[in-house]
């Protein structure tokens, strides 16, 4: 093999054709390079994709513009969230802008049995399985640890700890293997697991365990690795020396990188490689190329670490506006449709402000609420002295 020329790669579709670096500069790497699957350009022009194609064909005119209002709706409800933050309402927030093409065609992929492993940015994904928006910022406010429920919605809780839920996830996916639900034929019971984490979760040791145990079990899960650029402050070229996606095939499996800022490319990679899950045909490596437009979180300042001229770069990549473009010149939807968007937006903020200002405190002793499965003496007694230490602020104030 000549110096030109790179073997051939493994897809979640096939094999790829040899692909040489003379063919490199139709698309840059810092562009996604030219095995990135992408089904709309930055200016919201249709790319044709064969094998994809029938995947968004197969869509409705109320799905295609359900898309668009996923997708504004969920940039309002995050600027709103961050807002609260700012104003002291909630203690931080891990905003999404700029990723919400990879969350929201992620999560519309996705099938009512399906289950979904987040980190604590899937805000786009949270939506899509019915979550209400609220719930998500009681562990932001610290009046509650996840107010929904992963049984109701199949939706698991935020994780913290960087990339355990890809353990978490593999495990679980092995167990719907277990229990005969994959392969089965049946698209009501046939069950996939998705696995949500950044680019800097990807080299922490518990996403490579989870890539060793789902490849070796083929389990039914796909990874889904929204690649937004930064690990905080560190950028890729810091990480790795290779796409990330082409990790896949040193754990045994398919992997692909997909236009993270392209809802449809994100809509229809994620529908195959769930599908193939479903169909026992084991895991896949979805790298969205995407970009993070704001701060790692909150308490984060990305001046510090990366030059205005890249976001801007990025600010023309813009999902909504891409898709938006496409919606108009396809004739799949008119001004009056993104006008009730925009109006459903503002009230979404309006709603979504006044009930997290609404939002109960807890009772203290909520927190030794479910630390066991069964009343334990030590949580007991911290109970106890913890109730008798709130009493003592009580009595001050009678006196």
């Amino acid at each position: 093999m000549s110096d030109d020329e790179v073997a051939p790669l493994e897809t979640a579709f096939g094999v790829d054709h040899h692909v040489t670096h003379a063919e490199l500069p139709d698309r840059p790497a810092h562009e996604g390079g030219p095995d990135m699957v992408q089904l709309l350009t930055p200016e919201g022009e249709r790319v044709a994709h064969p094998e994809l194609d029938p995947l968004v064909e197969a869509l409705s005119r109320e799905e295609l513009q359900g898309l668009y209002r996923d997708l504004v709706l969920i940039r309002r409800f995050d600027a709103e969230a961050t807002a609260l933050q700012r104003q002291g309402e909630l203690g931080l927030w891990a905003s999404l802008l700029g990723q919400e093409a990879a969350q929201v065609g992620s999560g519309r992929a996705l099938r009512p049995q399906d289950h979904a492993f987040p980190t604590y940015r899937e805000h786009g994904v949270a939506w899509c399985r019915g979550v209400d928006p609220v719930n998500l910022l009681g562990m932001f406010r610290g009046v509650n640890h996840g107010g929904w429920d992963p049984d109701e919605k199949n939706f698991h809780l935020y994780t913290i700890i960087i990339g355990a839920q890809t353990l978490h996830a593999t495990g679980y996916a092995m167990g719907v293997q277990r229990d005969g639900d994959v392969g089965t034929g049946d698209p009501q019971r046939d069950t996939a697991v998705i696995a949500y984490f950044g680019d800097g979760a990807s080299s922490q040791g518990d996403v490579s365990e989870a890539l060793v145990f789902a490849g070796v079990n083929n389990s039914p899960v796909v990874f889904f690795c929204q690649n937004n650029q930064w690990a905080i402050s560190e950028p890729n070229e810091k990480q790795t020396r290779a796409p990330l996606w082409h990790r896949a095939r040193g754990f045994g499996f398919p992997g692909i990188r997909v236009d993270g800022n392209d809802v449809l490319a994100v809509y229809a990679v994620t529908a195959q490689a769930l599908e193939n899950a479903r169909c026992g045909q084991g895991p896949t490596f979805v790298e969205a190329y995407t970009y993070r437009m704001g701060a790692h979180t909150t308490s984060d300042d990305p001046t510090k670490y990366r030059v205005s001229a890249e976001v801007e770069v990025w600010k023309h990549r813009d999902p909504i506006e891409r898709y938006k473009r496409w919606l108009t010149t396809s004739g799949t939807a008119d001004a009056a449709f993104f006008e009730a968007v925009e109006a459903e937006a503002d009230e979404l903020g309006r709603s979504v402000r006044e009930r997290c200002l609404a939002m109960p405190d807890p009772d203290g002793t909520a927190m030794f609420d479910h630390v066991y499965a069964e009343a334990h003496p030590v949580t007991a007694r911290e109970r106890a002295w913890f109730t008798e230490y709130q009493a003592s602020f009580e009595q001050e104030v009678a006196r």
